[in-house]
């Protein structure tokens, strides 16, 4: 068996989306960087971040165009100020965006005209040009494809490509050459906004080799069905032959509903997958493994079994579950990566046990959420002393509220057995929680950065089931001050969680 893929370390979750910054939304620039310089200050040895691709209806991470592109909107304005890219001027005539939200809209807009810019000032920088010429070569795999959909997506007035006519619906050879012809200027410009993005995302990365900070990414298990991803290759997807999926994903009704889930991803062919070779699923998993250093599998039961769900039904009662592609998946990725620097989000079948044995085969460490821990006794598997060494735990994910604002809202019973087991007044419940996760077995402790500043509910990133309203959190960046990074970096020698870089 493998060794385990951390050894008692820490980490902070914050999205790219969240960090601080002049320019209504966190970006690759300044705030990346001091956000670094405060991690190691802390003497915090990972950044979780959530996907970084770019994002279509409700901007969230999990719906985005491709599962290979980054976001633009996460693009510096500094950095392409310091490329030459654009003038000061620019930055001086930004818009007044709201501080502490992100408004997607207004963001989206100024950036694009922002890499309009500069994708004419391209020809005025020979290497930048020859850079991005050597990038798109590389790349080209996805790259193309990416650019022609976004292309096409302006000229369909963003309608999702199953609505759009026949010839490109489908992917007939002489209607995608005539759309090469007549957007071949914003195809390029589409291409180049991957360059700037990459560029400064591995930028970033060498900064984070230097302080010994590694990063985590996240990958959803099923991918948009308005997506390149699903366009350029239908016949991996239950999709019907009008581009309209036939089932799709969710998870079934629960005791926190009563109608269950209905994501409205489409569902695997794993046939299909299986037939040649998981091609698809490597080419997805080489990619974002390429831009960070571990990566966590949201929805891990979805590879061992997963609940397919008829189009036509408007909620999740009536699906069935289906087995999923299990131990010949997992095998294949290990085969052709070497090694699976991968976290199992395994939060939805802990207690089945195809699960859980897929994930123990690979030596895959799950999650544990430490808010899920009082609904019971002492031997919930959520409780600290109970983790494993192979797991990964927190205080809550993206998808929880914060410690503050769960303990303020939690039923009665809860509040009452937490208090007693963290043997707390409740005064400083998110740090009383801190202290009692990172003195557990956990191989790696985490927490959202939004639980060391004791922020309540209005601090919430994501509130699942709810399509609007979410990711839009920012994060202040006065809050991050020299006494803050020491208490981490004393919580961290306190838990025996230092690393050295």
């Amino acid at each position: 068996m493998s060794a385990m893929l951390f050894q008692r370390e820490s980490g902070i979750l914050l999205p790219v989306s969240a960090l601080p910054g002049r320019y209504g939304i966190g970006d690759l620039g300044p705030g990346a960087y001091a956000w670094l310089d405060f991690l190691h200050a802390a003497r915090t040895r990972w950044w979780q971040v959530l996907p970084l691709g770019p994002t279509g209806y409700g901007n969230s991470p999990y719906q985005s165009y491709s599962s290979f592109a980054g976001s633009p909107n996460l693009i510096s304005p500094e950095l392409l100020l310091a490329d030459g890219l654009i003038d000061a001027a620019h930055l001086e005539q930004a818009p007044a965006f709201p501080a502490g939200k992100v408004d997607y809209d207004r963001v989206a807009e100024w950036k694009r005209g922002l890499c309009q810019v500069a994708y004419l000032r391209l020809k005025d920088l020979p290497q930048l040009h020859v850079a991005f010429e050597s990038f798109r070569v590389q790349h080209a795999g996805w790259l193309e494809d990416y650019a022609l959909f976004m292309a096409l997506k302006d000229q369909e007035s963003a309608r999702p490509w199953g609505a759009w006519p026949a010839g490109l619906r489908d992917r007939r050879p002489e209607a995608l050459d005539a759309a090469r012809q007549t957007h071949a200027a914003n195809i390029t410009f589409y291409a180049f906004q991957q360059f700037l993005f990459f560029r400064q995302w591995d930028a970033l990365r060498v900064r984070m080799a230097e302080l010994g900070i590694g990063v985590i990414g996240d990958l959803p298990i099923y991918v948009s069905e308005d997506s390149a991803d699903v366009w350029t290759a239908r016949e991996l997807f239950e999709i019907d032959e009008h581009g309209q999926p036939l089932r799709v994903a969710g998870v079934p009704p629960d005791m926190f509903s009563a109608t269950g889930q209905r994501w409205g991803n489409p569902v695997y062919r794993w046939e299909a997958h299986r037939e040649q070779g998981y091609a698809w699923w490597l080419a997805r998993l080489q990619a974002v493994l390429s831009t960070v250093d571990v990566l966590r599998l949201d929805h891990f039961r979805g590879f061992a079994n997963y609940y397919a769900i008829p189009a036509s039904e408007p909620t999740a009662m009536h699906g069935t579950w289906e087995l999923g592609p299990g131990v010949d998946f997992f095998e294949t990725v290990r085969q052709r990566l070497g090694s699976l620097p991968l976290i199992a989000e395994d939060l939805g079948g802990e207690i089945e046990p195809l699960v859980t044995q897929l994930r123990d085969r690979f030596n895959l460490p799950g999650m544990r959420v430490f808010q899920f821990a009082f609904e019971s006794d002492m031997d919930h598997i959520f409780l600290p002393h109970n983790y494993p060494a192979n797991c990964v735990a927190y205080t809550g994910t993206h998808d929880n509220d914060t410690v503050v604002g769960w303990f303020a809202n939690a039923p009665e019973d809860e509040r009452k057995f937490c208090l007693e087991y963290l043997n707390s007044n409740g005064l400083h419940i998110a740090w009383d929680m801190l202290h009692s996760l990172w003195a557990s077995p956990a191989g790696l402790v985490m927490a959202p950065i939004q639980d060391f500043l004791e922020l309540g509910g209005e601090a919430r990133f994501n509130l699942p089931g709810t399509p609007l309203g979410n990711w839009d959190w920012r994060m202040d960046g006065e809050l991050l001050t020299p006494d803050l990074a020491a208490r981490i970096a004393a919580l961290n020698a306190e838990g025996e969680r230092t690393y050295s870089d």
